[in-house]
């Protein structure tokens, strides 16, 4: 996965979103290749050092979709309420495709984190989502 710098050279777009839906869960989302590639996560994103989340690879979604907010009406894919949880940038520090390991700076979610693919209940969409412990001297 490359991602792809903007024309004035700002950091890529990270973006949590909380949405609503038929059940409760949160949206990653990170513009790679001029798309936002999106996991969803069934708990909320994890802040401190020790808490690993599950985050299902979902479809890609486009650039300007970082900035939604407002209400997916009934009947229509993903339905119910999307509100930012929280927004920034990040870098690629390490990438293939089973592992992404980025350094993330929004409001709320800041430092180094790891996304890990893993093979749960034998499918390829399912990921570990989590913060890096910081080194140790």
């Amino acid at each position: 996965m490359q991602q792809k710098e903007h024309q004035n050279t700002q950091e890529p777009i990270y973006v949590i979103q909380q949405h609503n839906a038929t059940r409760l869960h949160w949206d990653l989302r990170l513009e790679i290749d001029n798309t936002l590639k999106s996991w969803a996560l069934p708990k909320e994103p994890p802040i401190e050092t020790g808490t690993k989340r599950l985050a299902v690879e979902t479809q890609d979604h486009s650039i300007e979709y970082a900035a939604f907010e407002g209400t997916i009406p009934e009947g229509s894919y993903g339905a119910g309420e999307v509100k930012i949880w929280d927004k920034g940038t990040f870098k690629t520090l390490e990438s293939d495709e089973n592992k992404l390991i980025i350094e993330i700076d929004g409001k709320k979610l800041k430092g180094t984190y790891i996304l890990i693919r893993t093979r749960f209940a034998g499918s390829k969409n399912n990921w570990l989502f989590f913060k890096k412990r910081p080194k140790t001297k």
